[in-house]
Parts: C-alpha cells; structure tokens; sequence
C-alpha cells in the first residue's frame, strides 16, 4: 500500500498552481485524488473544462503514479470527511493535503451579502479545517509514517474590494497554523503558502501590465513558481518546516 497519497483540491484547470503542484508531486511519486467543482467552474468566467483534468490524470499516470478524479462541494459540511473516506477506500491513506482551492467572488465592505459571505467562510475556511480533521482521523499510526503527513494550503492577502475571500484566507490561516501544533503528535507538518498575484488565467491585460510594473522581478508569478515552494514543503527535506506562512511572492509584498 502506498504511503504517499495526496488529496490536492482546486486541480482543475491549466492554468492553475493545483495543475503544477500535481505535476511536480506525481513527479516526487505521490498518488494523486484530484478534487473539483464543476459548478463552480461553470459560474466563473473561464466555465467548467473537464478535457484539462483528463488531461492531468494522463499526465499523472504518465509518470507512473494513480489519480483518480472526484466532484466535491466543498460547501457542504458533510463533503470532507466524505471525500477523504473515498480516497482512502480508492488509494488508501491519505497522507498529504494540498487545499488550492477558493471561493472566490469580488464584493466589498459594502455590498457583500451575508450569503456569500457565508458561502465563501465555509469553502475557503470551514472545509479546510474539516479537510484537516478528517485527514488526522484516518491516518495510519506514526510508526508507520517513516516520513510523516503534510498539509499545505493555498491562501491569499488580498482584501480591498475582495472582503469575503480576503476574510475568510485569513481564517484559514490561523486554522493551518493550529494544525501544526495540534497535530504533530501525529507527524503531521503543516503550512500556509501565499503566492501573491499569479496568472492563473484570471488577469486581463490591464491588471497584467499593472501588476507586472510593482514586482520586483519583472515578472508575474507562475503556478511553477508556486509549486516548487509546495513541491518542497511535501518532501522529506521539508518535515521540519512547521506552522509557518510563507511568502513566495517574488518581493512584490516588500
């Protein structure tokens, strides 16, 4: 039975830092349970494209390692523990998390809804902590852990005009700091990682040029460059590297 097995959420597009986390991750030899939202993606601009998952689990299983794909609402409470119980019926334990997923729709102080400010807190916040939880609850015992679990999550500091996903990043974050210390007990590490502005496809050309003219580096962040920090955190080399938020943002936040 495999002992690296990750559930990583929000692989579903191209463009996506899930799509190369996974990469590099069936690269390092993790199974992969590739999490997503069809609906969510039908809402957004860029819609729902099944092809680019397919195409991912190929490019998984071209490398030798299993994936396997799964529909998950993640605003219902009842998904984590569901989801987790499935990969491990499918793949067996789940030993590393990988939260690259959001709920995110710009609204400000002003004219964010209660129910989407709800609804951003319980998939950006409530299912990362339940997605925690159950990834402790069915973990084998740490003697057969020889390199422990991870959990890494994806999170953000923007807020202005962006109050309900800014919020609710926030409380992921404390949540995957409390992780580290709660857990480690039973090997797990865990950290918070905050790219800054990557081109996942979501910039036009004006944020782009805008965006580009305040980093440092001049350039955009890639989802590459985002996950060689998460590809890193998951290794070996990285189990001592706990309860921290990393900034991998190219100096654009200095």
């Amino acid at each position: 039975m495999s002992m690296k097995t990750c559930l990583l959420t929000g692989a579903g597009r191209r463009e996506s830092i899930g799509r190369a986390v996974a990469r590099d991750l069936a690269a390092d030899g993790w199974d992969l349970a590739l999490a997503t939202w069809d609906p969510y993606d039908d809402s957004m601009s860029w819609g729902a494209r099944p092809g680019d998952l397919s195409e991912l689990v190929a490019e998984v299983e071209g490398l030798g390692r299993r994936a396997r794909v799964y529909q998950a609402d993640l605003s219902d409470a009842a998904t984590p523990a569901r989801l987790l119980a499935q990969v491990n019926a499918d793949l067996g334990p789940v030993t590393g998390l990988v939260l690259s997923h959001s709920q995110s729709v710009d609204s400000s102080i002003l004219d964010t809804s209660v129910e989407a400010f709800d609804r951003h807190f319980a998939v950006n916040t409530r299912a990362a902590w339940l997605s925690i939880k159950a990834l402790a609850e069915q973990l084998p015992p740490l003697d057969e852990l020889p390199d422990g679990a991870r959990v890494v999550a994806l999170t953000s500091d923007h807020t202005v005009h962006n109050l309900p996903y800014g919020a609710s990043k926030g409380a992921l974050d404390r949540i995957v700091i409390a992780a580290a210390r709660e857990l480690a007990h039973l090997g797990i590490s865990s950290n918070a990682v905050n790219p800054g502005p990557v081109d996942t496809g979501w910039m036009d050309d004006d944020t782009r040029r805008t965006l580009t003219a305040l980093q440092p580096t001049g350039r955009l962040g890639t989802p590459e460059d985002v996950s060689r920090t998460v590809r890193f955190l998951m290794s070996p080399e990285g189990r001592w590297v706990t309860g921290q938020l990393i900034t991998t943002d190219g100096g654009i936040s200095v």
